[in-house]
C-alpha cells in the first residue's frame, strides 16, 4: 500500500467528524510514523503558506519536490493541504500535537522543520512572517535555538552560511570534536536513519541538500585548519 493510500485511510475518520488534530493524536499511538510525518509537513506547510498571505505555485511545487507526489496521489495530498488551510485550529495546536507524536525522537522533528524551510524558500523569498512562524514552531517542538539557527543558515541565502553554525559547533571547539559532530550529522542524514525516524521514502530527498550542506561546511572548516 502506498504512502498516500495509507494517508487516505487515516483521513477517512474525518468524514465522521474528527479534526486533523484528532488524527494526529490517533497516529501518535501507531508504530509507523511515516503517515504522521507526511500529514504533519503538509498541514503545517498549509498553515505557513498563509503566513505570508498567499499560496504560490512554487510552494505547491515544493511539496511535490519533498514528497515526489505521483499524479494519482495529488488529490489526497491536496485534501490534506486544503483541510489544514481552512481548519479553525491554529498552527500552534498542530505543532503541539506533532511534538507529542515525535517526542521520543526529536531528530524527526528536525527533519520536519527541514521540509518546512524548503517550502518557505520555494518562492525565493523568506518572508518575516514565515521566519516568525518557523521560529514559533521550533519553540513548540522544543528544538534548541542553535539548531533552528543552523537550519536557517542553510536554507536562507541572506548571507554566506557560517560553516560552524551549519554543523552546530563553535570555532573554539577542539578539531576532533568538530569532526565527530560532522560524522554524527552524516550518519543521521543517511536515508536508512531517516526512514527509521519515520521520514517517508517519498521524502528522503530532504537528505540530499542536507548532506551537501554539511559536507561543504566541513570542507570549509577542515581546509582552514590545514
Amino acid at each position: 500500500m502506498s504512502l498516500w493510500s495509507r494517508i487516505s485511510e487515516a483521513l477517512a475518520a474525518l468524514s465522521k467528524g474528527e479534526s486533523l488534530t484528532d488524527v494526529f493524536d490517533r497516529l501518535r499511538a501507531q508504530p509507523d510514523r511515516t503517515v504522521g510525518f507526511a500529514i504533519a509537513v503538509i498541514a503545517l506547510g498549509a498553515k505557513m503558506a498563509k503566513a505570508d498571505g498567499q499560496v504560490t505555485r512554487d510552494e505547491v511545487t515544493a511539496f511535490r519536490e519533498v514528497f515526489q507526489i505521483a499524479r494519482a496521489d495529488e488529490a489526497g495530498a491536496a485534501r490534506v493541504f486544503n483541510m489544514a488551510r481552512t481548519d479553525v485550529a491554529g498552527y500552534e495546536e498542530y505543532a503541539l500535537r506533532i511534538q507529542r507524536m515525535f517526542a521520543s525522537d526529536t531528530k524527526a522533528l528536525t527533519d520536519l522543520m527541514e521540509g518546512l524551510f524548503h517550502i518557505a524558500m520555494a518562492d525565493g523569498f523568506y518572508h518575516p512572517n514565515e521566519d516568525q512562524f518557523l521560529e514559533n514552531v521550533a519553540t513548540i517542538f522544543e528544538l534548541p535555538i542553535a539548531e533552528f539557527h543552523s537550519l536557517r543558515a542553510r536554507f536562507v541565502p541572506d548571507a554566506v552560511p557560517d560553516p560552524y553554525m551549519v554543523l552546530g559547533v563553535s570555532p573554539d571547539m577542539p578539531y576532533k570534536e568538530m569532526r565527530a559532530a560532522w560524522r554524527k550529522l552524516v550518519r543521521e542524514t543517511h536515508p536508512d536513519a531517516m526512514f527509521a525516524r519515520g521520514v517517508p521514502e517519498e521524502a528522503i530527498k530532504l537528505a540530499e541538500k542536507r548532506m551537501i550542506d554539511i559536507n561543504r561546511a566541513w570542507e570549509e572548516i577542515s581546509s582552514a585548519r590545514v
